[in-house]
Formats: structure tokens, C-alpha cells, sequence
């Protein structure tokens, strides 16, 4: 294994996590889908890994090919099919308990679905624990923009979520 290959390594296993999270969020819990984004935002930070100016920390570059992918496959998709989440909720369920968690995580998800892009992404990073500078740079906004679209996100999601 190449210096590169090694580093790539390093990269894919402390990233994946991640990425395969937000990828979830975008996918609205299609598990299927979500690996099939990660594995195409992979393919994409190998094929521009050499090319990586460190203008930006190596996460916050992988947050926006991330962001950037899944936006396109969106745009491509059109709509989110939510049924799939809740087939999938379903699937995963035992006991009532878990049933109205999962219920009301399929409300979020839904809620999320209804934002625009740019809302959607940065609540998703927001709930993956992004700093709020973070996802400003991700962005290209300022962070006093992020920190006031983040607070009215969460009243939007509130207000949809309880109705």
C-alpha cells in the first residue's frame, strides 16, 4: 500500500461515519441510497485527493463534496420518497417504545424534507454536531447567518413536527 492508498485508508474510516449519516438524512433513512452517495463521495475525495489544497480542514472538505453530491442527487431524484424511511422503520422496530421514537424521528425526517436545500443542509450538519463555524464555511456563509437560520430551522421543524 501507497502513501496515498494508507492516507486515503485513514480518511475513509475516521469519515465514513459521518458521511454516511448525513448521507441518511438526505436519503430520508433509505439505507440503500446512503451507501450508494458515501460511496460515490468517496470515490470522489480519491480521485481529488492530491488535488486537496488545504485551504480548509480535510472534514470540512469532505462535509462539502458530501453536501454537493447529495444535493445533485436530489436535483436528479426530484423528491424524497418518505415511504421508504418509514418501510425501513418498520422493518427495524419491536417494541412500542422504539414505534413512537421512530415516529416521531420519520415526523423529522419529513419536516427536514420540506426545507429548501440550502435550510436542509445545514440543519443536517447542525445535527451531525458541526460547529456552527464549520458549517459556515462549508456554506459560504457567515457564521451570524448560520447561527440565526439554525435557530429559526429549529422553530420551522418545531411547529411542522407538532402538527
Amino acid at each position: 500500500m501507497n502513501i496515498l492508498e494508507s492516507q486515503f485508508d485513514d480518511i475513509y474510516k475516521s469519515h465514513y461515519p459521518k458521511v454516511i449519516r448525513l448521507c441518511l438524512g438526505y436519503a430520508g433513512g433509505d439505507e440503500a441510497q446512503a451507501k450508494d452517495l458515501a460511496q460515490e463521495i468517496f470515490i470522489k475525495v480519491w480521485q481529488n485527493l492530491q488535488s486537496f489544497r488545504k485551504e480548509s480542514s480535510m472534514s470540512t472538505w469532505i462535509y462539502r463534496i458530501t453536501v454537493n453530491t447529495c444535493l445533485i442527487s436530489l436535483r436528479k431524484k426530484k423528491t424524497i420518497d418518505v415511504s421508504n424511511h418509514l418501510n425501513y422503520i418498520e422493518s427495524q422496530n419491536d417494541s412500542s417504545n422504539n414505534e413512537d421514537k421512530e415516529i416521531k424521528l420519520n415526523q423529522l425526517y419529513s419536516c427536514i424534507n420540506k426545507l429548501n436545500k440550502d435550510n436542509k443542509s445545514i440543519i443536517l450538519l447542525e445535527l451531525e454536531g458541526l460547529p456552527q463555524k464549520e458549517i459556515a464555511e462549508i456554506m459560504g456563509l457567515s457564521h451570524e447567518a448560520i447561527r440565526v437560520r439554525v435557530h429559526r430551522i429549529k422553530n420551522e421543524l418545531t411547529k411542522c413536527v407538532k402538527k
